[in-house]
């Protein structure tokens, strides 16, 4: 494939149209409209739907310039980075964050990477559904215990654990009895926890049914009820006997995963945050999450 004349359909479709572009550029209109229409007849593929006053990327265009721009970006750059005596993470960094991490933890570590790296425009979404990178322009997203994808890659960076916890307040209750329960909205089922002693099987009463985990770690707090929280969001009650622990969780760990797409290379402004990551939990433990926490 002609790389500038890729280059030269991803100018047109940025500025929606053949005289934009030609303005912007400061090149004629003609050489552009030759050199898109050279670059459909190599593909076989139209493009654009050339309307009488407007014109309109196809769906087959549409996917060519979300992908083609993200490619020539990082051509750009890897030049420019070559031609300075080295690679220097600079450009925009889109990154998909899960609630919990972001409200407790990202804004830290996206003020020091900021503060590192200001040639970087870093934009954080925070959004717990699956997101499609490619797609939806992310460069890389940070997942709780991801299924496997065999077009991403990447590695775990921090892991936590589930525990039972409950005002001091609001005694264990004996067997056959059921404990008042603040629930996460998808919390079903009685708890299976491990304690010094053995196993415990919880039967529970669901009194609330809240979305974000803060929200529960905060009713739990007032009495309302016990709740199943990750541990480093209440090391500290627990360290100042604000809450007591019930048991561990049953099950496995909570891994956070940092993940990309395998396809491309990985650019100096990822490269340089997922160090950044690495350098701000060194271990990966709890512990050092719930030091970005605080009370």
């Amino acid at each position: 494939m002609d790389l500038l004349a890729l280059a030269d359909f991803n100018l047109v479709a940025r500025h929606g149209g053949f005289g934009k572009a030609a303005r912007a550029a400061g090149r004629p209109k003609a050489t552009l409209s030759r050199r898109v229409a050279e670059l459909e007849a190599s593909l076989d593929l139209r493009l654009f739907e050339r309307g009488a006053r407007a014109l309109k990327l196809t769906e087959e265009g549409r996917a060519l310039f979300e992908r083609a721009g993200r490619l020539l970006s990082e051509l750009e750059e890897t030049t420019a980075a070559i031609a300075s005596g080295g690679e220097r993470p600079r450009g925009r960094l889109r990154i998909s964050a899960p609630l919990l991490f972001a409200q407790t933890a990202m804004g830290k570590i996206a003020a020091g990477f900021a503060l590192k790296y200001p040639e970087v425009r870093l934009e954080v979404t925070t959004e717990d559904r699956v997101v499609d990178m490619i797609e939806e322009g992310f460069d890389l997203v940070i997942r709780v215990n991801p299924d496997r994808d065999e077009s991403l890659v990447g590695r775990a960076f921090l892991r936590d654990r589930l525990v039972v916890v409950a005002s001091p307040d609001l005694a264990l209750p004996a067997e056959g009895l059921a404990t008042p329960a603040v629930m996460r909205s998808t919390d079903r089922g009685a708890w299976e926890v491990k304690t010094p002693t053995g196993r415990l099987t919880i039967a529970i009463e669901p009194v609330l049914a809240l979305s974000s985990l803060i929200m529960v770690r905060d009713a739990v707090r007032a009495g309302v009820g016990a709740g199943r929280l990750p541990v480093s969001l209440v090391s500290h009650d627990l360290a100042d006997g604000t809450l007591v622990l019930w048991g561990d969780v049953e099950g496995p760990d909570i891994a956070l995963w940092t993940l990309y797409p395998s396809r491309r290379l990985l650019s100096a402004r990822v490269s340089a945050f997922l160090d950044h990551l690495k350098r701000a939990f060194p271990m990966g433990t709890p512990d050092e999450l719930a030091a970005y926490i605080g009370k």
